[in-house]
């Protein structure tokens, strides 16, 4: 079983969790929702001398995929995301990034499907479709490692924002029920924003499930 180190920095206007899932014995590096911040995540991979494998999208809104794309060129890696965002991530109304002034498009090379298993720097990860944030939401389960990074599904006693276009409250809870909460209950939470947390945590103590 390889080794996870996750380290988090808090990228962005609206404080998002980039993670950076490094194989502790190989040092290839997985880099999670590097919103903005690209050249200053590209420094620090550089000075901790790590080998980035690709970049994971947990959603398409611009303060998780604003940086990815810089960020691929430094490294010439490629970008995951679930298959059915494709359309957040072309289109500057589902992917929010007027909200910095600027209307963007963004995209992904590789489209996951719900459940598909893949195999990334030494790594096996499954990935779980989980619309209501965004359409095509998803996160991505380490099973190995006791760990989900969740973006904006689910937060430490919250859940993420359905206001958005295209957002369903009935659905991330849902999302949630269905795919986060079978989880055993010691598996750690990375959360798009604010503290992490744990399933069994969120299952006794989450007011919205």
């Amino acid at each position: 079983m390889a080794p996870l180190k996750v380290e988090q920095y808090v990228v962005g206007p609206v404080q998002t969790n980039c993670y950076f899932a490094i194989n502790d014995d190989t040092k290839e590096v997985l880099v999670i929702d590097p919103g903005a911040s690209a050249d200053q995540l590209a420094k620090k991979i550089r000075q901790e001398k790590l080998t980035p494998i690709a970049i994971l999208l947990t959603h398409g809104h611009f303060d998780h995929a604003g940086g990815a794309e810089e960020l691929a060129k430094h490294f010439d890696i490629k970008i995951y995301a679930e298959e059915h965002e494709k359309e957040t991530l072309d289109t500057p109304s589902l992917n929010l990034s007027g909200w910095e002034g600027v209307q963007k498009t963004y995209h992904a090379d590789v489209f996951l499907k719900n459940e598909q298993e893949i195999d990334l720097a030494g790594f096996h990860i499954r990935v779980f479709h989980t619309p209501g944030h965004t359409v095509g939401g998803c996160c991505y389960y380490f099973p190995y490692q006791n760990v989900v990074f969740s973006g904006d599904t689910l937060f430490c006693t919250s859940v993420g924002r359905t206001d958005f276009p295209k957002g369903s409250a009935a659905q991330i809870i849902r999302s949630i029920k269905e795919k986060l909460l079978p989880l055993p209950d010691e598996t750690t939470v990375y959360t798009g924003h604010n503290d992490i947390t744990t399933i069994g945590t969120e299952r006794m103590y989450n007011p919205y499930l």
